[in-house]
């Protein structure tokens, strides 16, 4: 009897168990990792450059990252105790990056700046076989460089190059690289964002991930787990744990072609200089939200000009595709080359309007134009802006911004007023006369000068 009583009170204990959760887990099983770097590491390889430095008055060098607030994965950290030199030696430097093969030709694909002064250029294999290689091209503006295998044999291995843009956030991916000069290192991780910028160039657009990066992993290869190459690694946050970036391949793959056959990368050029929308530009433009660039400048004769682009303008699509930010609008002319011709949304007056540009070829170094003028003033007037204006070299220069006024913050003396919505002012008085004409339902439009840098502000006016 005694059986019996447990054997029921087991059973009604179970009845009152809730049912198991049968719906199947999202995630079916943990990815295979060691069969996938089984797979890919063969094409992972090391860089190792040597720079030959005729020491002046110094005991040691120290590299000093050019992106605020990032680091360069291979850190320029040279190993050993710094060393008493006297001025006039020279001191053969040595540096670490990674890099990856990308054909049967023995050409890898690295960072610009993993190779950047160096003398002479060595790459080793996973197993252990060393070349010495030579840098045919690089592209110092998006931190990509090819170099090419001296005597490469023809049982080379190669990674494939897959996409960047079908990479969704939350994937899972592996990065293999030489952090601190240890070789063959292994991390996994997720994409945690895409299309990050980060302050490092014209183009920026990375890759974040959490995967575990080091100095030494720049050039390096970040992999999806099918074993193709969807970024290659080039900076890290140092004030944060698991936050790393890499350049899309997609981005690589458009520029591989002509760096392989010239050394180099021709890019096309709009011609103009565009700034950021805020709430209030695009309030005082007539659109229903800020988005797309806004056009500042437009330079003399170049595509920009041709096209029919004015100041004011706001570019909103290149060839159909949205153009959501300003910083957008470089990185997708850059993509398309000199000579080719684009379809440019752009609004205007409050309307939509379609351009046809013919883009011209990006330099290394922009034309800036300064302008001067006379010293003569005039008596200076206020407007409803709370700023005080006079005449200058044929300009309208704000005098004084009376402080709580409108243009307090966004206005200072000095600043050269060159438009008032879309009618360009030359003097003091036809700002104030154009500020007067100016709807007062909304933003009032200006477009200033500043130094040598010209903006459209928007001002709310009480």
């Amino acid at each position: 009897m005694a059986a019996g009583c447990n054997h029921a009170a087991s059973a009604s204990q179970t009845a009152a168990t809730p049912a198991p959760f049968t719906t199947p887990p999202m995630l079916s099983g943990a990815p295979d990792v060691a069969t996938l770097v089984a797979k890919v590491k063969p094409a992972v390889v090391n860089i190792t450059t040597t720079r030959n430095v005729k020491l002046s008055n110094m005991s040691g060098m120290q590299m000093v990252p050019n992106i605020p607030g990032f680091e360069e994965f291979f850190g320029r950290n040279f190993g050993g105790q710094p060393q008493q030199e006297e001025p006039g030696r020279t001191l053969h430097e040595q540096a670490l990056g990674t890099g990856i093969l990308v054909d049967a030709l023995g050409h890898v694909v690295t960072n610009a700046h993993v190779i950047d002064g160096a003398d002479v250029v060595k790459v080793k294999l996973s197993d252990d076989r060393e070349f010495r290689a030579k840098v045919i091209g690089k592209d110092t503006r998006l931190d990509v460089a090819v170099l090419k295998l001296e005597n490469a044999p023809r049982d080379l291995p190669y990674a494939s190059l897959g996409s960047s843009d079908a990479t969704r956030v939350g994937e899972y991916v592996v990065a293999i690289g030489n952090p601190f000069g240890l070789g063959d290192t292994v991390t996994m991780g997720i994409v945690s964002a895409k299309g990050r910028s980060i302050g490092a160039g014209p183009y920026d657009d990375f890759i974040q991930t959490d995967a575990s990066i080091n100095p030494g992993n720049s050039g390096g290869p970040l992999f999806d787990l099918h074993g193709q190459v969807i970024g290659i690694n080039t900076a890290i946050n140092p004030q944060g744990k698991g936050i790393g970036f890499a350049i899309p391949i997609d981005e690589v793959k458009a520029e591989l072609p002509q760096l392989i056959a010239s050394g180099h990368v021709s890019r096309g050029q709009l011609g103009v200089m565009i700034q950021g929308m805020d709430e209030g530009i695009a309030k005082a433009l007539g659109m229903d939200r800020p988005h797309g660039a806004l056009v500042e400048a437009v330079n003399a004769g170049g595509p920009g000009q041709k096209a029919g682009l004015q100041a004011g303008d706001v570019i909103t699509s290149v060839d159909g595709q949205d153009v959501r930010h300003s910083s957008d609008l470089p990185r997708m002319i850059a993509s398309h080359a000199p000579g080719t011709s684009v379809k440019l949304g752009v609004f205007r007056d409050r309307h939509p309007v379609q351009l046809d540009a013919k883009l011209g070829t990006l330099s290394e170094e922009q034309a800036k134009s300064d302008a001067t003028g006379d010293d003569s003033s005039a008596m200076p007037q206020a407007s409803a802006l709370g700023i005080a204006l006079r005449d200058e070299g044929g300009h309208a220069v704000v005098e004084r911004v009376a402080p709580n006024s409108p243009a307090d913050g966004k206005l200072q003396p000095g600043d050269v007023i060159e438009q008032v919505g879309r009618t360009p002012v030359a003097s003091a008085s036809a700002a104030l006369g154009a500020l007067r004409a100016a709807p007062t339902s909304q933003p009032v439009l200006l477009k200033v000068r500043r130094g040598d840098q010209s903006q459209f502000i928007a001002i709310e006016r009480n």
